[in-house]
């Protein structure tokens, strides 16, 4: 913890990310939202992708914090403009379910295929979601393709997706 602190302190945006999750999961310290939330915030004041999203994540959850999906989605967009494929992958979900934004099938697919793009597994696996015929058309091959994607970024429900539609023989 000491030595995230200290990289934090010397404005390195990871070292705040590192010490925010850490209140956020209560690994070795007690479960803090409000000083992950503190952490959280001068990460991505620092342009810390990861710092972002996890302040994002706070907001969307009300975790700490009071609930704000406006200030949730705006943290996730930079996340996503800093090229981070879980604020992408979070934005896309957003967009798919309209929680707190209007629902729009073609953003969501957006920043899903951007988050896969970015090499994040989940996101991978949520775009093959939606061209298994869930959101959008139904395209098989190319939800198989995200699966496998999936599958080679470590995902294990992408694995299990592909594997399936393997055994259907697509």
């Amino acid at each position: 913890m000491q030595i995230f602190k200290k990289s934090c302190d010397l404005n390195h945006g990871g070292g705040c990310a590192s010490v925010g999750l850490l209140y956020t999961a209560g690994q070795g310290i007690e479960y803090d939202y409000q000083q992950a939330k503190k952490y959280y915030e001068k990460a991505c004041d620092l342009n810390n992708g990861g710092g972002c999203v996890e302040l994002g994540v706070l907001y969307t959850e009300g975790k700490g914090v009071r609930q704000d999906f406006q200030k949730a989605i705006k943290l996730l967009k930079k996340s996503c403009d800093l090229n981070n494929g879980k604020g992408c992958a979070a934005l896309g979900v957003l967009y798919s379910i309209g929680r707190g934004i209007k629902q729009d099938l073609q953003q969501a697919k957006t920043y899903l295929e951007k988050s896969c793009n970015l090499k994040w597994g989940k996101g991978c696996t949520a775009s093959g979601i939606y061209y298994s015929g869930l959101k959008i058309g139904k395209n098989l091959q190319t939800a198989k393709e995200y699966y496998g994607k999936a599958c080679d970024l470590g995902d294990q429900d992408g694995c299990n997706k592909y594997r399936e539609l393997n055994e259907k023989g697509y």
